[in-house]
């Protein structure tokens, strides 16, 4: 019986999102093939050992890691799905579920991510992207020059509506629509609370679909799910509060856009060099039809309500073989 750590919580805006997916993590694990050892990680980044519904806090973190055979870091955001938990365990040669320390942190990233796509001349949203240098805005060019941001120069190269939101940060946190002037600066300003980098992108006026990865010795792609926010675009409470927002699997789009949407997602996974799994975001634009990569999920939430594990469910693969197969691949990066 293998020794199987699952580490969650964490310090950054999603550590509840993480303790949801744990929980349905350790709930589907093989418990006659994995015997379970949770390490949580509270909100000021304390860790501690869960033994029967009782945290005690761990004091000697290396040699508690180092008992493991595998880990499965159920993090999502800063501190977790940004190559820090990697880079540890990587120091530690303990095998681990999910992309590496380059991938993570590019993933992580919105603005970079953008960048790296576009080098790799996968379809996006038009963007800017800008830096906070000691109170200052800052806006940075494809040579990653920078000039004082001023908002003429935001609308010069991009329409409303706009979306405003932190570089570094998931599950839509920090992250606001802005139809005109007055709502862009408030929305910059909320962005500001959360990271000192931020990607504003034109609006796309499209339906969210969303394709889920999987490398187990081969890199494939599921089938494409739709998002019906309740919302007017998919926010955390759309997400995790509100229970009128759906997702619709199969996507009810044409089989061509969803071999499209596949295609894009393994480049997509290809470029940031991921491995293991990852969840690529889209939109398919109204009336073109064309198809824009809104960004990559390192690691996916894996709530009972999550689309990752609900999309390869779709394609016969349950939520208990689907965390088997993670698991195993961890041992072949």
């Amino acid at each position: 019986m293998k020794n199987l750590g699952i580490i969650y919580g964490g310090i950054s805006t999603e550590h509840d999102v993480s303790v949801m997916s744990a929980k349905s993590v350790i709930e589907n694990i093989d418990k006659e093939k994995y015997k379970i050892h949770e390490l949580y990680i509270n909100k000021y980044g304390k860790w501690f050992e869960v033994k029967n519904g009782e945290k005690e806090e761990v004091y000697n973190l290396l040699w508690t890691l180092k008992e493991l055979d595998v880990v499965f870091p159920v993090l999502h955001g800063r501190g977790g799905e940004d190559g820090t938990i990697q880079g540890m365990l990587e120091m530690l040669q303990i095998p681990y579920v999910g992309c590496g320390v380059l991938a993570s942190s590019i993933g992580m990233d919105k603005a970079y991510t953008k960048i790296l796509f576009e080098k790799a001349g996968i379809p996006q949203a038009k963007y800017i992207y800008v830096r906070i240098r000691d109170g200052a805005y800052y806006l940075v060019n494809e040579k990653f020059e920078e000039e004082e941001l001023k908002i003429e120069k935001i609308t010069e190269k991009l329409e409303f509506p706009m979306f405003v939101k932190p570089s570094n940060s998931g599950s839509s946190v920090g992250v606001k629509k802005a139809k005109d002037i007055d709502e862009l600066k408030m929305a910059i300003d909320y962005a500001k609370q959360f990271d000192d980098k931020i990607l504003i992108e034109q609006g796309i006026d499209g339906r969210e679909v969303e394709c889920a990865i999987l490398e187990d010795g081969e890199i494939k792609a599921s089938t494409v799910g739709e998002i019906k926010s309740a919302e007017e675009f998919y926010s955390f409470d759309a997400k995790y509060n509100i229970p009128e927002s759906k997702t619709i699997i199969p996507a009810d789009i044409e089989k061509s856009k969803i071999e499209e949407i596949r295609k894009l997602a393994i480049k997509a996974f290809k470029s940031i060099d991921g491995k293991g799994l990852s969840r690529v975001d889209f939109f398919v634009e109204n009336g073109t039809g064309k198809i824009y990569v809104n960004e990559i999920n390192t690691m996916p939430g894996f709530t009972k309500i999550s689309m990752y594990p609900k999309l390869f469910e779709n394609v016969g693969i349950t939520y208990k073989e689907l965390l088997e197969k993670l698991i195993e691949s961890a041992f072949f990066k």
